[in-house]
């Protein structure tokens, strides 16, 4: 484990990482260091009837441009935007002004998987490479940021050794994969070996699309107006791997996952019945082995025992979500530096219908438990 004296030291020819775990996040509210003639930049302060709350995102990305180049990629275009990148001053002063703006304390940052298609020798690098800066950046700015370890999960054995050693070596807070695997289901018992890692280490493993899955499986459906691919392609990439976890028994093996889906879960928990009666009144025949087919308890029980960002735009979502699967399994998302909301903290404020209890639960109580950080 790294010391304070290694962090505070210099390394030698290289970095000196620190994990993220070792330094306590300063207090939200707590004053940045002020250069005399400086002008200190104002900060947002959400409160919930009075009370401060430190907002945390649970759903912010990022990239890591010496890991792109393994891959002969590099940052530019819509997608892998430059302001992905955490080591660019200019680029993480915006961030942090964002942050500010936006009442946001604390991001949790991943990385949108693009390497499920690497031999193991490359993937192992690009991941090692990723996970140090991901460290690298949390331990610069600990009351900022924290961060999700990268996996190779077309190696399960390996993703599961690059998971512990993320969270134990790196300080990271669990894991973010895609919604399928090189067109595998997430689901697949082939990918054991990494829930099975995910469930004893008790780290949250954050699910969200990748551009492979649905949107360039539907793509012929989702041309013409209206940014289909990402609008409904998206959500229904989610929808597809968390159902998939559901009825193919995987939430059954390994009953202690903490699973979190990005933009809300997809559509399933606006259609949850459907998953209810699809087996036990419309196709028993198509389930073997009880009502819902071999698994143990109804689907939309196991949609209350996962955790959702409240990437849903309007307070009807917001509340529609509390009501299907409860306060205590949501987190605000604000899906940075894309630009699909300036109002991440705003959304669950103006939701009526929910206790402040439950607003100061969602805007960051949940995810400082989650996540480990202190509230």
């Amino acid at each position: 484990m790294t010391s304070r004296r290694d962090f505070l030291g210099t390394a030698a020819g290289g970095l000196a990482f620190v994990g993220c775990h070792l330094l306590d996040a300063a207090p939200a509210n707590a004053q940045q260091t002020k250069q005399p003639g400086a002008q200190q930049p104002k900060r947002r302060q959400v409160s919930v009837n009075g009370r401060r709350i430190k907002t945390i995102d649970i759903h912010a990305h990022c990239a890591v441009p010496e890991a792109l180049a393994l891959m002969n990629q590099k940052l530019e275009g819509l997608g892998l935007r430059p302001d992905l990148d955490m080591a660019e001053a200019t680029s993480l002063a915006t961030r942090l002004k964002t942050m500010d703006d936006q009442g946001i304390d604390v991001q949790a940052l991943s990385i949108n998987a693009n390497w499920y298609k690497l031999d193991r020798d490359r993937a192992e690098k690009v991941i090692k490479v990723q996970n140090e800066k991901l460290a690298e950046a949390c331990g610069k700015h600990p009351d900022r940021f924290v961060a999700f370890a990268t996996v190779a999960l077309q190696f399960p054995d390996l993703a599961a050794q690059q998971l512990e050693e993320g969270v134990k070596k790196y300080g990271l807070r669990g894991a973010a994969i895609g919604g399928n695997v090189a067109g595998a289901e997430i689901s697949d018992p082939k990918f054991n070996p990494f829930w099975a890692k995910a469930e004893q280490l008790g780290v949250v493993v954050f699910i969200h699309p990748q551009g492979d899955g649905a949107p360039e499986q539907l793509k012929g459906r989702f041309g013409g107006n209206g940014y289909l691919s990402n609008v409904i392609g998206n959500p229904l990439e989610t929808t597809i791997a968390i159902s998939h976890l559901i009825f193919e028994g995987t939430l059954d093996r390994y009953p202690g996952l903490k699973i979190c889906s990005a933009h809300g879960g997809g559509f399933l928990p606006s259609y949850s019945g459907r998953s209810d009666f699809g087996c036990a009144a419309a196709r028993p025949d198509l389930c073997p082995g009880g009502p819902h087919g071999p698994i143990k308890k109804k689907p939309t029980d196991y949609l209350k025992q996962m955790y959702y960002d409240t990437m849903v735009f309007n307070t009807e979502g917001v509340r529609h979500l509390v009501a299907e699967v409860g306060a205590k399994q949501l987190m605000v998302g604000s899906d940075y530096p894309y630009p699909w909301t300036k109002t991440p903290a705003d959304l669950i404020l103006q939701t009526a219908g929910i206790s402040d209890a439950d607003k100061a639960a969602i805007l960051g109580g949940n995810a400082a438990k989650l996540l480990g950080i202190k509230a």
